[in-house]
């Protein structure tokens, strides 16, 4: 069993990513690589307070990075881990929706 404290990080893990919005932002980037804060809002359909907003939440715990550019802000998946993440979770529902189908 892992330490209760890995415990709380993970949930917070979970529930930062349970939030469509941020789920769209990752998507984003993860089609897009770096991209500044307009072209995420644009491309998720946020406004960019919304987008700044959840990219703040997302670099927090280490989601994305950040790389400023002058007055711009240019954002990056943190690592191949986010990835992997992700696109775990879409094999694990997709499996659940083909048993389901085979039921």
């Amino acid at each position: 069993m892992p330490a209760p404290e890995t415990v709380e990080d993970l949930a917070q893990i979970f529930g930062l990513l349970a939030d469509p919005g941020r789920l769209r932002l990752i998507a984003a980037l993860l089609e897009g690589g770096e991209m500044c804060v307009c072209d995420l809002a644009a491309a998720t359909g946020h406004s960019m307070s919304a987008a700044s907003h959840a990219l703040r939440l997302l670099r927090v715990h280490n989601v994305v990075k950040v790389r400023r550019a002058g007055r711009m802000a240019y954002y990056r998946l943190a690592d191949s881990h986010v990835r992997m993440l992700f696109d775990l979770a879409i094999t694990h529902m997709r499996h659940g929706e083909q048993e389901r189908d085979d039921e």
